[in-house]
């Protein structure tokens, strides 16, 4: 008996509650998602930028390159008081034999989720997982991009991932 994959939305995803199975699924979805922003990522080592007329840079830097994973920071510069402030500030894993993202580290001041995930349980990964989907359609619909034009201004742009093998 074959099992067909299932291809529910993000939006599938995120109505219901967190089991260990949705999660797994919305790690996927959240590297289909990184992999539209980035479609390189596998292969970009150091800091890059990308540029939109009138918003803050989306900053993405690689922090550690092996065969099966990446290890990147994803951040917005904002400046306070004269400081820049990074936020949020997202640093993932992405294992791309098992196409899955994991959040390492998270700081952003909008959703209560910082002082939670030190020792995360189910329900704080589905809630930083969703801020991190939500934030990387965010940028997708915005038009940022890391690639060979990445510094060009982009049209927005649908953001169901269409992941392929």
């Amino acid at each position: 008996m074959q099992v067909k994959p299932d291809k529910r939305t993000i939006p599938d995803i995120l109505a219901g509650a967190p089991t260990i199975g949705s999660l797994v699924e919305l790690c996927e979805q959240n590297f289909c998602l990184v992999q539209r922003l980035a479609p390189g990522v596998a292969n970009m080592a150091g800091l890059h930028r990308s540029l939109l007329h009138n918003s803050a840079p989306l900053h993405l830097e690689v922090l550690e390159q092996t065969q099966y994973t990446t290890l990147m920071r994803l951040t917005h510069f904002f400046v306070h008081d004269g400081k820049p402030d990074a936020d949020p500030d997202i640093h993932l894993r992405l294992y791309h034999d098992a196409r899955q993202c994991e959040i390492i580290k998270l700081r952003q001041s909008i959703l209560p989720v910082e002082r939670l995930y030190d020792h995360p349980g189910l329900e704080q990964k589905w809630r930083a997982n969703q801020f991190l989907s939500r934030w990387l359609q965010f940028c997708l619909l915005q038009g940022y991009r890391f690639d060979s034009e990445s510094q060009s201004h982009r049209r927005a742009a649908s953001v169901e991932p269409a992941c392929s093998a």
